[in-house]
């Protein structure tokens, strides 16, 4: 089975994903992202009816527990932010890692 995916495909998604590749890693990722849609298309031809949908590759089963928010002491916030190189408000402060004023859109 013969894959459809162009090296321009694999352009457009890198850039889409801010990514820049070589000329020689191009046609690396291409012939990968063909061999591995090939084998998606592999699967849509086995015969699945009335297998049990898996949800799970094991038999272990997680515990949960409700998802609730719960202020910290001021005294672990204030060791927290001590250490922080920068705060604002009581929220530690990062510098920004995906700026979306670069799209020039």
């Amino acid at each position: 089975m013969a894959s459809k995916i162009t090296k321009q495909q694999v352009v457009h998604v890198a850039e889409l994903a801010k990514l820049e590749f070589s000329k020689d890693e191009l046609g690396e990722f291409t012939t990968q992202l063909g061999s591995i849609i090939d084998m998606f298309e592999d699967l849509t031809e086995e015969h699945t009816e009335g297998v049990e949908p898996m949800t799970s590759a094991t038999d272990r089963v997680n515990a949960m527990r409700e998802d609730k928010a719960v202020k910290a002491p001021k005294e672990e916030v204030d060791a927290l932010l001590k250490n922080a190189p920068d705060e604002d408000g009581g929220y530690i402060r990062v510098p920004v890692i995906i700026d979306e004023s670069e799209d020039g859109e």
